[in-house]
């Protein structure tokens, strides 16, 4: 038939013609199934539903690309892949540009106003250094993308993760932590997915939520909440709600955030906080139920006691599922701080960077969706949080400490030298002790069976709403037992520091993303946290079996087969002058 076809005058042509129709109507036809046993090629159902309402064009800068070392490259690999499905699902709306900003620009200061200023949008810069045998020299990688939509602010989207990851170590020798650059180039490829669909949520959104920074009892308004409040208005429409002035309107705030109160709160007040939360409301804590601080113990030059504040938030804390303890919480594996261990020859002070235990690293040891997949969090003076009975609500545990914990009951000792002998550490035998936790669901009124009808009526009359005693609908609290967490230190000479830094180290902590996770788990109702759980296992070789078996596959990976071809040789060498006599 194919033959009669071709000897037919206009043959060619009507081949021609059906491979065309066949080749356009294949690309409109796609298929991939994901074989993978983590799942690593598939997005979530909310990224999709997020990717095909798209309603007008999303570009995307990825700066990740060109000559990049080999954890960069395969990440820069990995964004690629993720934005040809983002771009596939949207209808070709999503479009992506690999390019190195400012390669073109004739001088260097064009291409240092263009850095800066992409700095100023959150784009981040590494310099990486490349030795050689006879010269060492910088490269400037940048390991970030901007999505830009319509006249909007762009997003600048990290596509590195927050979580560093570290080859085991003993905290309590001298020897720093090594970072394990392939699992934490890792841990950024399982977070692609949600920073980009989290970036173009942001952008595409119609309404922004409202948060409210709680005053009223002695929470902090100058330059230790800097930083909180610069994280925020990236987001959100934030707003400083007096509590002594009114009740909340959850119909106007989001959320609202209490950091590090220090006077005691009244009927009132708790009144207020709990209607809020059986109107809808939530509530995000960060409390410091003992008056610990460093600078107290600096003063002091020895020790000092840590006492309670006297907030009187026990009672409502207990009824919404958590207790926090009056108690201090220690780990050995901790943070350092430098203390003056005595004089230089030229009489200056020889400073060293100590263990304290007081700084204990925080860390997810449940797959919640905030603080999976984030580095450690830096806590100052935290206590421990028990889970207690709530009828209806569920607790998931979201910063625990690590193996080697213990905790100082009240009224707690504060001072330089906490771990002083063998004794001392024997008494760190607790694990994963509770720090944040995350409350959910119908929360019952601590005033349910207190609330005379003159108190009913005086709420009615003040909100417009009747007394609950029982919330309308499931809520979402968290409640984090230091406050330290979300605030940042001051330098004298640059200013505030980030949350999660502390002075003369250089090293940032994942305060920042834990808190703005937490703000947006209460306020986002998109299901784009799901991606959040994403695990890509890494299978990497057993690198202390490459060690101890490295001369026995090198034999069998170059000298065996070399030895095999000589056998085979001579076999058939053997058997052809059997064979013919030769």
């Amino acid at each position: 038939m194919m033959q009669k076809l071709l000897q037919h005058k206009y043959g060619w042509l009507g081949i021609l013609t059906v491979l065309l129709v066949l080749i356009y109507l294949s690309a409109g036809i796609g298929f991939r199934t994901d074989l993978t046993a983590d799942k690593r090629y598939s997005l979530t159902n909310a990224t999709k539903q997020l990717l095909t309402n798209i309603d007008s064009a999303i570009e995307i800068h990825v700066f990740l690309t060109g000559e990049l070392p080999a954890d960069y490259k395969k990440l820069s690999v990995a964004t690629e892949e993720l934005l040809d499905d983002f771009k596939s699902l949207s209808g070709n709306l999503v479009r992506v540009k690999f390019e190195k900003p400012g390669e073109d620009f004739p001088n260097d200061t064009a291409r240092a106003i263009l850095y800066d200023s992409l700095a100023r949008l959150g784009v981040v810069f590494e310099r990486n250094e490349i030795t050689s045998t006879d010269k060492s020299t910088a490269q400037l990688i940048m390991p970030s993308a901007l999505v830009v939509y319509g006249n909007r602010k762009p997003v600048a989207v990290d596509l590195r993760s927050s979580r560093k990851v570290f080859r085991q170590y003993n905290i309590m020798n001298d020897v720093e932590p090594l970072e394990d650059k392939e699992a934490t180039r890792n841990a950024a490829e399982a977070l692609l997915e949600y920073k980009f669909a989290n970036a173009i949520d942001k952008l595409t959104r119609k309404t922004i939520p409202t948060i409210a920074y709680l005053v009223g009892n002695g929470e902090p308004v100058d330059l230790k909440v800097n930083d909180l409040g610069e994280s925020l208005r990236n987001e959100y429409r934030l707003a400083v709600f007096d509590l002594k002035q009114a009740y909340p309107d959850p119909a106007l705030i989001d959320a609202m955030i209490i950091v590090k109160p220090t006077e005691t709160f009244t009927e009132e007040d708790k009144l207020k906080l709990d209607q809020y939360v059986m109107n809808g409301g939530k509530l995000l804590w960060f409390v410091d139920k003992l008056h610990a601080e460093l600078d107290s113990l600096m003063r002091s030059q020895a020790e000092y006691t840590a006492f309670d504040r006297g907030l009187d938030i026990d009672d409502l804390l207990f009824k919404y599922g958590v207790r926090i303890n009056g108690d201090l919480l220690q780990d050995l594996n901790c943070s350092k701080i430098p203390i003056v261990v005595g004089r230089n020859p030229d009489g200056s002070p020889n400073m060293q960077r100590v263990p304290w235990p007081y700084y204990p690293f925080l860390s997810s040891q449940t797959d919640n969706p905030i603080s999976k997949n984030i580095d450690r969090v830096l806590p100052i003076f935290p206590s421990s949080i028990d889970t207690v009975k709530a009828p209806g609500i569920q607790k998931t545990i979201l910063l625990a400490s690590d193996t080697n914990s213990r905790r100082i009951s009240s009224p707690a000792m504060v001072s330089i030298n906490s771990v002083k002998n063998e004794e001392d550490l024997l008494s760190f035998n607790n694990s994963f002790v509770p720090v944040a936790v995350l409350l959910e669901g119908a929360f019952q009124s601590l005033f349910a069976n207190r609330a005379s009808a003159a108190l009913m009526d005086a709420v009615q009359k003040t909100t417009n709403r009747p007394f609950l005693r029982q919330a309308v609908k499931p809520g979402k609290q968290i409640v984090v037992s230091d406050a330290d967490i979300v605030t940042n230190s001051v330098s004298n000479t640059t200013g505030p520091l980030p949350m999660g830094e502390l002075p003369f180290e250089g090293y940032r902590f994942a305060n920042r993303e834990f808190f703005l996770n937490c703000v947006d788990y209460l306020v986002s109702n998109n299901g784009l946290f799901e991606s959040r759980n994403k695990t890509i296992v890494l299978r990497l070789l057993d690198k202390e079996k490459i060690s101890l078996q490295k001369n026995t596959w090198q034999f069998i990976n170059i000298v065996a087969p070399l030895l095999l071809l000589a056998i085979a040789g001579a076999i058939l060498q053997w058997r052809r002058k059997k064979k013919y006599g030769l």
